[in-house]
């Protein structure tokens, strides 16, 4: 089994302004959550098809795990991201190159952390605009933005750690 270094790593002002954010979008879906919360009807959609169209509905209770759900995300990955010696990379990890591909790492991890607790702060929002009928559901561009989102990033610091050798 490799051994690889244990950095612990510094946050630059562009990191810590991601995590600025990323908690700021915690606390923004709680606080959608719990400001619609008592008008919800009691029957709310909990599940959205391909195309953005409810296909599950649920009790308003429901409504509440798109904001736990996103905050353990949130944490997990936070956690997860103070220990960057146990990721996969694409390329083996050197004491050389050791500091190039953890901040590499921790810096996708960070921003797909923010891009999901966004996604998830989309579903709410667009959940109560369906519940008030301003919309038909998610819409039809929901899932390729959700996937864009997510892919262009995770290529972006794939390639960059293949090129950080």
């Amino acid at each position: 089994m490799e051994i690889r270094p244990r950095i612990k790593l510094e946050l630059t002002h562009a990191d810590k302004t991601v995590e600025i954010i990323g908690w700021l979008l915690i606390f923004a879906i709680w606080g959608l959550a719990f400001y619609k919360f008592d008008s919800l009807p009691d029957i709310i959609p909990t599940h959205y098809n391909g195309s953005g169209v409810p296909d599950g509905f649920g009790d308003k209770w429901m409504f509440l795990t798109l904001s736990l759900v996103a905050t353990v995300l949130f944490v997990a990955m936070t956690v997860l991201n103070k220990f960057p010696h146990i990721f996969n990379y694409p390329t083996y990890i050197t004491v050389e190159n050791a500091v190039k591909q953890y901040t590499n790492a921790t810096r996708l991890i960070r921003y797909l952390k923010v891009i999901i607790v966004a996604v998830f702060g989309l579903i709410a929002y667009q959940t109560i605009r369906h519940i008030n009928g301003q919309t038909e559901g998610l819409g039809a561009w929901f899932l390729p933005l959700t996937m864009v989102l997510i892919f262009i990033p995770l290529f972006y610091f794939i390639i960059k750690s293949f090129k950080t050798k």
